[in-house]
């Protein structure tokens, strides 16, 4: 059974910095691009970071700059560093892992999990 397990949201203030973690098990944690998406009240899941079991790292812009993905296959593990935050930020952060070595797509997803909030006062 696989599970993804994230940690490390939170509440902060504008300008400061979060770093989720998210800990997989049950599957080989080495061939799965590892994807963090997050969701706003009234909004669409959004990608915010993708690292592929290469390493090659994806954002968008909204966020370049400003998060980091990284990973450590030993442990299982996906890590979101954010810094500079924004209220807009706000959101339901969760972590994925797809086979998809593509494009990032809601749809070739494999697996997800149940999210962490993060809050950003201004």
């Amino acid at each position: 059974q696989v599970q993804l397990v994230e940690s490390g949201g939170g509440l902060v203030q504008a300008g400061g910095s979060l770093r989720l973690s998210c800990t997989a098990s049950g599957m080989t944690f080495g061939r799965y691009v590892m994807v963090w998406f997050r969701q706003a009240p009234g909004k669409e899941r959004e990608c915010v970071g993708s690292i592929h079991w290469s390493g090659l790292r994806w954002y968008p812009g909204s966020v370049q700059g400003r998060f980091t993905i990284s990973r450590d296959n030993a442990k299982n593990t996906v890590f979101l560093q954010m810094t500079s935050l924004k209220p807009d930020d706000t959101a339901v952060y969760y972590c994925a892992a797809t086979t998809d070595g593509g494009a990032i797509k809601l749809s070739n997803v494999a697996y997800w999990g149940r999210g962490t909030q993060v809050t950003v006062s201004s």
